[in-house]
């Protein structure tokens, strides 16, 4: 088979260079088969377009974890916000990942309601 017809491979990494807090982070992760994120800030960049490891996604940006979900099975992910596209992605969380800020991200509607407190006690 010539070099022009041979199906092209997707070089494979060990790991890779957060975006934002610029940890070298490896791809293996317990609990994931596609690590995309940073397990220090929780970070990720726009790499997947469709499907979780295609790595297809043309915008490269930024994504900037913004909240917490909860799927049926009690299993956490991270929701994710592109900083140049604003497209969203939920992202299952890894084994590894940093408590703290997925506490912080799980409780900042407690800390933070989008009304006054005041307004219960008249309830």
């Amino acid at each position: 088979m010539s070099r022009r017809h041979r199906p092209r491979q997707r070089r494979q990494h060990e790991s890779f260079r957060c975006v934002h807090c610029h940890l070298d982070v490896p791809e293996r992760a317990p609990g994931t088969a596609h690590r995309n994120h940073c397990p220090n800030c929780l970070y990720s960049k726009h790499v997947d377009a469709d499907v979780p490891g295609d790595r297809a996604a043309e915008c490269h940006a930024r994504m900037e974890p913004i909240s917490i979900a909860v799927r049926g099975a009690g299993e956490w992910v991270i929701i994710h916000r592109c900083t140049r596209c604003d497209e969203l992605s939920a992202n299952r969380t890894a084994g590894d990942d940093n408590p703290l800020p997925l506490v912080r991200m799980a409780a900042r509607p407690l800390a933070q309601p989008p009304f006054p407190l005041e307004r219960l006690a008249a309830l």
